[in-house]
């Protein structure tokens, strides 16, 4: 069986012209990513949008036990389960995540016996290199893959990456999956499916990754908890773009933009007397003011009328009800 799982990942790779991975290297990545599955309580502040019941993976990075994954997945999680190349569901419990690059980390309760995913550098990789795109269930569940693009991508939820990694053809099952590289290293986490416009093809299915490179600066913090630089201000609000307008899609209840008075619909004029132009330029104009608390003005078109709002940010990690992590 394990030969067939190699062979298989060995023609996959000589398709895509990376260099095939010896009998065991092969075996170490497939142990090595895990499915994740994470209980969120009903009550939570993410369980009206991303769900209760969360499922993806996630790829285990030392000998700790230590599981990196994509925030999302295991945000305001309660319990948090893992499954591995026994195929039993291990405890694990939630350790850390970083708002700014999406990553997160659990951490089993029971060593998994595995060999950790070296980290590789996604530095270098460019349009045109081949990949491999893997979620737990080693060859079954493995798909090659292209990086179309290297690109800045805004997202509605007060959340841009500056050099984000897109590929094609789109891997269905993206959330926490691993990028692998031609040296079989992790270079990416899967965040993500989106439209995105390529020459000659047109709008077309492609993932979005966190590049692993984001990681080295907070591993140390996100291990044991958050990283310790100073947060960044959020408004607690869902934003779209259109013709490098930014209208407010979604007002978080409770939140810094709900208790100031913004409403759904407002289109965004100026922040601190800045015109805005575009999701990222609109974070970065947020962003530049200064750390979580500092007062965001705000002029907004709202029907006829222009107001001007005064936003209170906040640290959205005090907003969110994050279970204390737990000594294993």
């Amino acid at each position: 069986m394990k030969r067939g799982r190699v062979i298989l990942i060995s023609c996959l790779l000589l398709a895509l012209g990376m260099p095939a991975f010896s009998a065991q290297e092969t075996e170490n990545i497939f142990r090595a990513v895990v499915r994740i599955h994470a209980h969120v309580p009903k009550h939570a502040r993410t369980a009206d949008t991303l769900g209760t019941e969360r499922e993806g993976y996630g790829v285990v990075i030392d000998s700790k036990g230590d599981i990196l994954t994509i925030g999302y997945l295991i945000v305001e999680a309660e319990t948090v389960e893992v499954i591995g190349p026994r195929s039993t569901p291990v405890k694990a419990a939630f350790v850390g995540y970083d708002q700014e690059t999406g990553f997160g980390v659990v951490r089993t309760e029971e060593p998994l016996g595995v060999e950790p995913l070296q980290l590789g550098s996604s530095a270098l990789l460019k349009a045109g290199d081949p990949v491999l795109v893997m979620g737990e269930g080693g060859s079954t569940n493995a798909g090659g893959a292209y990086v179309v693009k290297r690109m800045e991508f805004a997202a509605g939820w007060e959340y841009l990456l500056e050099d984000a990694i897109v590929t094609f053809p789109a891997y269905p099952d993206y959330g926490g999956a691993a990028l692998i590289g031609p040296e079989g290293k992790l270079l990416g986490i899967g965040s993500l499916l989106t439209a995105v416009s390529l020459p000659h093809a047109g709008t077309v299915a492609c993932n979005i990754f966190v590049p692993v490179d984001l990681l080295t600066p907070i591993l140390g913090d996100l291990t044991t908890g958050f990283p310790r630089k100073a947060p960044r201000p959020w408004l607690g609000i869902n934003s779209e773009e259109a013709h490098g307008r930014v209208f407010v899609a979604q007002v978080t209840a409770g939140g810094p933009g709900e208790k100031a008075g913004l409403k759904k619909d407002d289109l965004i004029v100026t922040v601190n007397g800045e015109p805005v132009s575009g999701l990222a330029d609109f974070y970065r104009k947020v962003w530049a003011l200064g750390n979580a608390g500092v007062e965001v003005v705000m002029t907004v078109l709202r029907g006829t009328r222009i107001h001007e709002i005064k936003v209170r940010s906040s640290d959205r990690n005090q907003f969110l009800q994050l279970r204390p992590k737990q000594t294993i």
